[in-house]
């Protein structure tokens, strides 16, 4: 194999495919990534298994050829380079890699293809598209709430599902929910409609596939495997977590008897600053509503308290609720500046937030106990 390509175009496309290596070294195999040189393109390949990921890059290939070199020491020399052209040439007698940048050398072990695992990245039966700003928003609106108790799989990513020809994309960890509609043509998909979900992992790995693209992204599934391709370049394949996602519905209350709206970026400023001084196990603070008015307090039994009142529109009765003051800053940061919502009933039931400018959003935190 020959090839010479640019020097940075190589180096970006090596980071992208690394995150998705074989940290855990379970098979040696899996550190390595696949290079393919074929029709014009360098392809770089790399797997742990359970996400997979392929890259190819323009490039001018006089000889086409593939080989596994490991993939981190390859990423290393690369960015040491300086950006400009590289040539890649294979000693099929050294088993060996040549990387030559003007007067710079490197001389890589290789191994065969033949032992790299066979990566699978496409369903063409039940393709469809979205564009690479409705991924990016499903996922920022979703993707704080999933959980991280490795106990409990089945919360540890995002659950997408097909409701009234909506995607609709929800994460929770228990303690809040985040949930999120979005408009998708032609989404009719036997794995949706019961709903399949995308491990943390591959929610990181498709975010960005689609921060790569300005293009709609094609995405597929089947029982197992959820597919993202990002034109002819970009192409990502995630194993779903094969658990039945709790009943999310039965969280949201049907209806609500008081509703307060304020400043968002009054309410989250006051949050922040409060939960200084909450502790930081519980991150917990407390909010009483009174008509007009909203105070929040929190008090550190080492340290001391504070306590900020902000005007809200409210008439309703008078309540005392505990909070996580981090789960109110994620769940405001997602948003827009404006108005922002919270629909509650008592000072134990969920409370639903929204905002105006995100109808198709819904979060929901629960109160803490304090």
């Amino acid at each position: 194999m020959q090839a010479v390509v640019e020097t940075q175009v190589l180096r970006e496309a090596v980071n992208k495919v690394l995150s998705v290596v074989d940290k855990k070294n379970t098979r040696p195999i899996l550190t390595y990534t696949l290079v393919e040189a074929r029709g014009g393109f360098l392809s770089f390949s790399a797997t742990d298994l359970e996400v997979s990921a392929r890259l190819s890059v323009p490039a001018n290939i006089s000889e086409e050829g593939s080989f596994c070199v490991n993939a981190k020491n390859l990423a290393d020399i690369l960015r040491e380079l300086p950006n400009g052209q590289l040539s890649l040439e294979i000693n099929e007698s050294e088993n060996s890699l040549k990387i030559n940048s003007g007067k710079i050398d490197f001389k890589l072990l290789i191994y065969k293809n033949e032992d790299y695992p066979q990566l699978s990245f496409s369903n063409v039966d039940n393709q469809f598209n979205i564009s690479s700003d409705e991924i990016l928003e499903i996922i920022q609106k979703t993707s704080h709430a999933i959980s991280a108790d490795e106990t409990r799989l089945y919360l540890n990513g995002i659950f997408l599902q097909e409701i009234d020809s909506k995607l609709r994309a929800v994460a929770t960890d228990g303690h809040r929910l985040s949930l999120i509609d979005t408009e998708v043509d032609n989404i009719h998909n036997d794995n949706l409609v019961n709903g399949i979900i995308i491990p943390r992992k591959g929610v990181v790995e498709l975010k960005k596939l689609a921060e790569t693209s300005e293009a709609p992204i094609t995405l597929s599934m089947d029982e197992s495997f959820l597919y993202a391709q990002a034109g002819e370049e970009y192409y990502l394949s995630v194993r779903l977590i094969s658990r039945e996602y709790p009943k999310y519905q039965a969280v949201i209350p049907a209806k609500t008897s008081f509703l307060m709206t304020a400043d968002k970026n009054t309410l989250f400023n006051a949050v922040r600053r409060i939960k200084i001084m909450s502790h930081e196990k519980s991150n917990g603070i407390r909010v009483n509503l009174t008509p007009g008015e909203l105070t929040i307090t929190a008090n550190h039994p080492s340290l001391g308290d504070a306590r900020e009142k902000i005007n809200v529109n409210y008439d309703g009765k008078e309540m005392e609720i505990g909070f996580n003051a981090k789960y109110l800053i994620d769940t405001l940061s997602i948003v827009d500046d404006g108005e922002i919502s919270f629909e509650l009933n008592n000072e134990i039931s969920p409370v639903v937030v929204k905002h105006a400018n995100h109808p198709n959003y819904l979060g929901i935190i629960m109160p803490l106990k304090l």
